[in-house]
């Protein structure tokens, strides 16, 4: 993983991390920042979790995620949090923006995973 790999998957765990405990504790944020940032976030630390989980079971450090898995997971996520979830549950809306921000997340790792370091 390059150090920019590392530095935005780093940053992007403590400011989605921050957000998080800010609605938690009811701090009045940007509309931006608490409906859209941490809709961003999610994709690439989800992926990094699963990045690192492959790479150790395959004993290959160099492994990168293939774009159709990256694909399917942006899908995934957006077929439940914006289409199943705001069906049961009030705390979930259904966005069309947050699923531009799903697949925007997933191009910018898989980015990021090609970097060298």
């Amino acid at each position: 993983m390059s150090n920019y790999f590392k530095l935005y998957i780093y940053s992007s765990v403590i400011i989605a991390g921050f957000i998080y405990i800010a609605q938690k504790v009811k701090v009045s944020l940007p509309a931006v920042i608490n409906n859209y940032v941490n809709d961003f976030l999610i994709v690439p630390i989800c992926l990094t979790v699963c990045l690192n989980v492959l790479r150790y079971t395959r004993n290959n450090k160099t492994y990168q995620l293939p774009l159709y898995l990256i694909f399917y997971l942006c899908f995934c996520y957006s077929v439940l949090f914006e289409y199943v979830l705001p069906k049961y549950y009030e705390r979930y809306t259904s966005d069309w923006i947050d699923v531009g921000l799903y697949f925007a997340s997933g191009f910018v790792f898989q980015a990021l995973q090609k970097i060298k370091t």
